[in-house]
């Protein structure tokens, strides 16, 4: 009786061995590189709080690549927009290319470090429209802060080298694939005082699985920026805005 008892107890270590030992790995099957790409539609594309479509939908898209064991990565993203040619230039798409780092220095405590290129391509304004930020986030849990800082004159204001953009916020998951969106932010334009603004936002994001939606209410407190005549609608006024996004 004692050796089956013996022999039962050592088939249970040596399965649960074997079960932790699939879920260990399990959960480091983490692939070295990973390339993911994305695509939305947007009832309207606001950067920063403010309308780039003329409160109009967009089309966006993009693609990531990273390399996990470094934290280093790459992407490109597009969209259309409207504001490039209502302030008398030419084209109609955004094109964004960035690069950075980002991983953990604690277990809840991460950062991500990087560089941003905006570009309107055949833009034709003056000065130009294209710009490039640096910019660092921390984040504990759900909850970031975000610094942007311009290299360039930021998208066409004059004399704005070193504007910076301060975005706090969190991303909360209320479980069954519902998320939390929260984000308040400020834009400093250097040497234009009139164009600096504050920002926020308060919205759900729900994973459907074969794609995400999310619907958000998005204000500003300035009245600065407007579209075109004849209506000169306020592209900073606040607005419900609803989004669907498939990452593949």
């Amino acid at each position: 009786m004692k050796k089956i008892i013996y022999f039962a107890g050592l088939l249970s270590v040596i399965g649960i061995t074997a079960f932790t030992a699939n879920c260990s790995q399990a959960e480091e099957a983490v692939p070295d590189n990973s390339l993911t790409f994305n695509a939305s539609l947007v009832s309207d594309y606001r950067f920063r709080g403010i309308s780039q479509t003329r409160l109009k939908p967009a089309l966006q898209g993009g693609a990531d690549y990273s390399n996990n064991p470094t934290g280093l990565y790459v992407g490109t993203w597009l969209s259309t927009l409207k504001w490039v040619k209502d302030s008398g230039g030419d084209g109609n798409i955004e094109w964004d290319v960035y690069a950075g780092k980002k991983g953990n220095f604690t277990q809840d405590l991460s950062y991500d470090f990087g560089v941003l290129t905006y570009i309107y391509p055949s833009n034709d304004l003056h000065p130009d429209a294209n710009t490039t930020e640096l910019y660092g986030q921390l984040g504990y849990g759900p909850a970031y802060i975000k610094y942007s800082q311009s290299l360039t004159d930021l998208f066409g204001a004059a004399n704005s080298k070193n504007s910076g953009y301060l975005d706090i916020g969190a991303n909360i998951d209320v479980s069954n694939g519902y998320t939390v969106n929260l984000h308040a932010g400020h834009q400093t334009v250097k040497n234009n005082s009139a164009l600096s603004y504050n920002d926020w936002k308060i919205g759900l994001t729900k994973d459907f699985g074969f794609l995400s939606g999310s619907v958000a209410v998005i204000g500003t407190d300035t009245n600065n920026y407007v579209g075109p005549a004849p209506d000169r609608k306020n592209l900073g006024k606040t607005a419900l805005v609803v989004s669907a996004t498939k990452t593949f």
